[in-house]
């Protein structure tokens, strides 16, 4: 593997990782449950973006590729779905209160 393949890999995930930090900060730091919400979905989805598309280039084959993608995909639909299903129960008063 060439060694500009390899500087984007890791730069990539070292992004991805700097992204999921941010997202945890915002979780700690954000004052009400939509703001925590967004900084973790927005964040989280994007960080393992880019550590998937650090990983690709070093699958053995597509199918590895593929299922890699998959993965990314699915947390994609299931994180949108789990802040959804949160922010409507917040809204609706039966969870956690929107506001510190």
């Amino acid at each position: 593997m060439s060694l500009v393949l390899t500087l984007l890999s890791v730069v990539s995930i070292a992004l991805g990782a700097f992204f999921f930090l941010v997202g945890t900060l915002g979780l700690i730091r954000l004052p009400d449950l939509f703001s925590r919400l967004h900084a973790l979905t927005k964040t989280d989805n994007l960080g393992l973006g880019l550590v998937i598309l650090g990983l690709l280039p070093w699958v053995p084959d597509p199918f590895h590729a593929l299922k890699l993608v998959l993965i990314w995909l699915l947390v994609l639909l299931a994180g949108a779905t789990g802040s959804h299903l949160i922010a409507k129960r917040a809204l609706r008063g039966d969870g956690e209160d929107p506001t510190p």
